[in-house]
C-alpha cells in the first residue's frame, strides 16, 4: 500500500480549475451544516500518484456516514440521533466532527464506490484497464495488526464525482451480471454488516437479533447472517415485516413491540445494533449468557444506559465495529461472484440531486439502498 499520509492534508486548491485542464461534475461539501453545503461543481480530473489508480465512477452508494460527517454527527459533543441533528442543522464548524479528526473540508464525500479503471500510477501492475471494480472504503494504514484506519470519503475525497483516485490496493475487480448500480449498493453496509458478524464470530448455531433490519446495514446483514445459516430475528418498522421474510429473516418483530412477549423465550446468542437510543439496555437483557453484541452505528442516538449487571454477570462481549478486518472484503466479493448474496437497490438518483436523495433516505421509507449515477 502506499504511503497515504498525505491523503489527510487539506488542500482546497485540489479544486480551483486553470487554463484548459480537464474537468469533472462532482459534489464538493463545503463544511459542516445542511444541505445547502452540497455544492455542485466542477473541478478538476484528479491524476493518481504512484501507487495508485484512476477509476471512472460508475455509480456511487448513499450512506448514513456521509450525511453524518456533513452534520458533524462524529463529534462527542452531539448526543442525538441523525434524524434531530438534521432538523437543527446549522453552519458552524465542530473541531472534532469527523471519523479520526476535524473533517478535512471542502471534501468530495461518497463511500461506496463502482468504478471503471481508466489509468494507472507509476508501479501498479495488478489492475487491468476497463476493468469494474468496487472499492474497500476503510483502509487499514498500518497494516491489519493495527486500527488505525482512514474512510474514502470521510478522510479524503470520495465517489460522489465522475472520477476519483484510489489506492490500487483497495480496488478489487469483480466479474457479475450486476449493474453498476447494484454493484454500488455493496461497499459500506454489506462491509460494515459482514465485519460484525465476522467479530462477533456468528455461526449456522447461532440466533442473530438484527435491530433496523430494513436499513441498508441491517438488511445486509440479514443475509450476509442467513449465509452463515444462522436463525435470524429481525426488527423492522410497520410495513417491512413481508420483505424482510422474503429476504431469509426467519421472525421478524415490528419496531415498538414488546420483546420479550415477541420473543417468546428464543435464546438469543448474538445482537447486532446499529439503532442503540432508549432500547440498548433491553437487548442486553435479552442476549443469553456468553452473548456477543456488536454495533457500528447508533441511528437512535449515541447516549445510552444499561445495568453493568447484565453485562458481566452473563459474561457478554461487546464489539466496537469500524476498521474492517482483512477477510471481510475479499469475502464479499466471493459472495458476488458465487451468487451467493443479492443486491437490494431501492432507488437511483442522478448526482446532481443529492439533496432529494438523502431527504428521502433520511424518510426511512425505503428498503434497501440508494444510488447516485454521475454523468456519463
Amino acid at each position: 500500500m502506499p504511503d497515504l499520509r498525505y491523503l489527510l492534508t487539506n488542500d482546497p486548491e485540489r479544486f480551483n480549475t486553470t487554463g484548459d485542464q480537464p474537468t469533472m461534475k462532482t459534489i464538493v461539501t463545503t463544511g459542516n451544516g445542511g444541505y445547502e453545503k452540497l455544492d455542485y461543481r466542477d473541478v478538476p480530473i484528479p491524476t493518481p500518484a504512484a501507487g495508485e489508480v484512476l477509476l471512472k465512477v460508475l455509480a456511487a452508494g448513499v450512506n448514513n456516514t456521509e450525511i453524518n460527517t456533513r452534520l458533524g454527527w462524529y463529534s462527542s459533543s452531539v448526543e442525538s440521533g441523525t434524524e434531530q441533528l438534521t432538523e437543527s442543522a446549522e453552519e458552524s464548524k465542530i473541531e472534532d466532527g469527523g471519523w479520526n479528526a476535524t473533517t478535512p473540508f471542502p471534501l468530495i464525500q461518497g463511500t461506496d464506490c463502482c468504478g471503471e479503471v481508466v489509468q494507472l500510477g507509476e508501479g501498479v501492475t495488478d489492475l487491468a484497464i476497463g476493468a469494474r471494480t468496487l472499492v474497500r472504503a476503510c483502509m487499514r494504514v498500518n497494516g491489519f495488526d493495527s486500527m488505525e484506519n482512514i474512510w474514502m470519503a470521510s478522510d479524503f475525497d470520495g465517489a460522489f464525482a465522475q472520477y476519483v483516485t484510489v489506492p490500487a490496493s483497495e480496488v478489487f475487480a469483480v466479474d457479475c451480471d450486476w449493474s453498476n448500480a447494484e454493484l454500488a449498493t455493496i461497499p459500506c453496509a454489506y462491509g460494515t454488516a459482514e465485519n460484525m458478524l465476522h467479530r462477533a464470530r456468528v455461526m449456522a448455531t447461532d440466533c442473530v437479533l438484527v435491530t433496523g433490519a430494513s436499513g441498508g446495514v441491517g438488511s445486509a446483514v440479514v443475509q450476509l447472517a442467513k449465509r452463515r445459516g444462522a436463525h435470524v430475528v429481525a426488527i423492522t418498522g410497520a410495513g417491512k415485516q413481508q420483505l424482510l421474510q422474503d429476504l431469509g429473516a426467519d421472525q421478524v418483530i415490528t419496531r415498538g413491540s414488546d420483546l420479550n412477549a415477541e420473543l417468546h423465550g428464543t435464546r438469543v446468542d448474538v445482537v447486532i445494533d446499529n439503532v442503540a437510543g432508549a432500547q440498548f439496555g433491553q437487548l442486553l437483557k435479552l442476549m443469553a449468557r456468553g452473548g456477543r453484541y456488536a454495533s457500528s452505528g447508533a441511528i437512535a442516538g449515541p447516549i445510552v444506559s444499561m445495568d453493568m449487571r447484565d453485562f458481566y454477570l452473563k459474561d457478554i462481549t461487546l464489539f466496537g465495529s469500524t476498521a474492517w478486518d482483512e477477510p471481510v472484503f475479499p469475502n464479499l466479493i466471493e459472495y458476488i461472484e458465487r451468487g451467493e448474496i443479492k443486491p437490494l437497490l431501492a432507488q437511483t438518483f442522478e448526482l446532481k440531486d443529492i439533496v432529494a436523495a438523502q431527504q428521502e433516505f433520511l424518510a426511512k421509507t425505503h428498503f434497501g439502498n440508494f444510488v447516485l449515477v454521475p454523468p456519463p
